[in-house]
Formats: structure tokens, sequence, C-alpha cells
């Protein structure tokens, strides 16, 4: 099921979890205006991950905000927040303000163009609250996200746009994979931002 639709979609998941993709929240100057910000005003490294044992050094930059005090692991590797900046926290307001939720901290992720995505997988890490929100504001080049459940022959996809919002919740995470496909077409850069619950 593929759904590229510029109206608000109520839940592009055919089952077993939410997936409410909001559309455009921004308009076309606002959306520049905050990718100019998070390209230039964010502390990026390139990520790392332990598969097998082995270290992997990710072409793809990311960097992790939040409450003070926050660790986070993922493929065996633990992150310490940094502290909010003022353009992350505008973020929150907006994202908790639309999505109902609230958060603690950012993941944010920047993909230099469409040869860079992320393979499959699910944000099911002990440190994340069981089955809360998660809120996932996409910056720069349109990419295709993609959904696969982890047990039944069901699939879905959405288009991110520039300046758009989609948030993911309830047992989303337990029942489905998801990714960002790469693509040889596009050139430009994306800025995703999930904003999570930590506990």
């Amino acid at each position: 099921m593929d759904l590229f639709s510029e109206d608000v979609i109520t839940n592009i998941l055919p089952c077993d979890g939410t997936v409410n993709y909001h559309g455009k929240i921004f308009n076309t100057e606002k959306a520049n205006y905050y990718l100019n910000r998070l390209l230039h005003h964010i502390e990026w490294k390139h990520d790392e991950a332990v598969i097998f044992g082995k270290l992997i050094i990710t072409a793809r930059k990311a960097a992790w905000y939040g409450d003070d005090g926050f660790y986070y692991t993922y493929s065996n590797r633990t992150k310490q927040a940094l502290p909010w900046t003022g353009d992350l926290l505008e973020l929150k307001t907006i994202a908790e303000h639309t999505s109902g939720a609230t958060y603690n901290s950012c993941l944010l992720n920047l993909y230099h163009h469409g040869g860079e995505g992320v393979g499959w997988h699910s944000d099911d890490e002990k440190a994340l609250a069981e089955n809360a929100a998660i809120a996932s504001l996409s910056f720069g080049a349109e990419r295709k996200f993609s959904f696969k459940h982890k047990h039944i022959s069901q699939s879905a996809s959405v288009l991110l746009e520039h300046g758009s919002l989609l948030v993911m919740k309830g047992t989303t995470q337990s029942n489905w994979l998801h990714c960002i496909p790469k693509s040889k077409r596009i050139t430009k850069p994306r800025v995703n931002l999930t904003f999570r619950k930590m506990v």
C-alpha cells in the first residue's frame, strides 16, 4: 500500500499500530529557515554502530539532544544528550502541540543525499517509554518512508515532504519495521528530527 497524498493521512498502517502523517505543517519559507538553521547550528557527527562486533561509521550524520542527564544506547553505542538549542525547543513545542504528546529528547539525522539511507529497524530500545509517541519532522529533500510488518505480509509507504510531520504511536514499534530507502535520483540533503519520550 503506497500512500503519496497531499491530504492529511489518518493512519497509514493497515493494522497493529498507528502512524499519522500530518503533511506539511510549515510553509516553504519557514521550512527553509529551519533547514538552514539545523544544517549550520547542530553538532553533527558521523553515526557509529557496532554490528557483529565490528565498529561501523555511517555516511549520514547524527546528533542527540534532550533534557539533562539522558543517555541513549542503540546499535551497541551510547550517546549523552546535548542541551537543547532554541531552535529545537521551538520545534519540540510545535511537535507536542500537533501530536498531543510530550517529549524529552530528540535524535537528529542528516542525510547528505539519496545515497544515504537507513535500513529496516524499529525504535524499540529499552530506554524509550513503551508505546509512547515518536514525532518525526522532516526538512529538505523529500524521501520515501517505508514500513513492513514483522509477522505478516503487510507494508505501507509515505513520501515525507519538506516541513512535514509524521507521528508513530501505540504498538507500531512492536509490530512494524521502518526504513528510509536509498535513491540515486536525490541530490539534496534532508534533516530528520525524531522527538522521543525517554524513561
